[in-house]
């Protein structure tokens, strides 16, 4: 390749933590209760109860990678009396799902 070339290619790379800040967040898409979490939150907004019910699950279980999903930016909470509803945080979330489902689903 040209020295031109390879000079555009590294101008046009993202930064070294844009990149590690990527792999962090495929990494929270890695585990695949998370992705049932993300899954369910697509259809509708739910509280703890009815996540751990539907995917038969502990609340604590629930809970916990819940509290995964938050720091990561891909759900948020909105208390409703004395529960805690969760949905999706923007439209990303859907399409990130969406990009990897077609790409499974790619070839079949």
């Amino acid at each position: 390749m040209e020295s031109k070339n390879l000079d555009l290619l590294k101008a046009n790379l993202p930064d070294e933590q844009k990149l590690y800040d990527l792999a962090e967040l495929f990494k929270v898409f890695g585990d695949s209760t998370r992705t049932r979490i993300l899954s369910c939150l697509s259809v509708s907004e739910m509280c703890v109860n009815d996540l751990a019910s539907v995917l038969n699950m502990t609340i604590s279980a629930v809970s916990h990678q819940l509290r995964v999903l938050r720091n990561a930016k891909l759900v948020k909470a909105q208390k409703q009396g004395k529960e805690v509803y969760y949905s999706l945080d923007d439209d990303h979330v859907i399409k990130i799902m969406e990009c990897g489902l077609s790409h499974i689903n790619e070839g079949k």
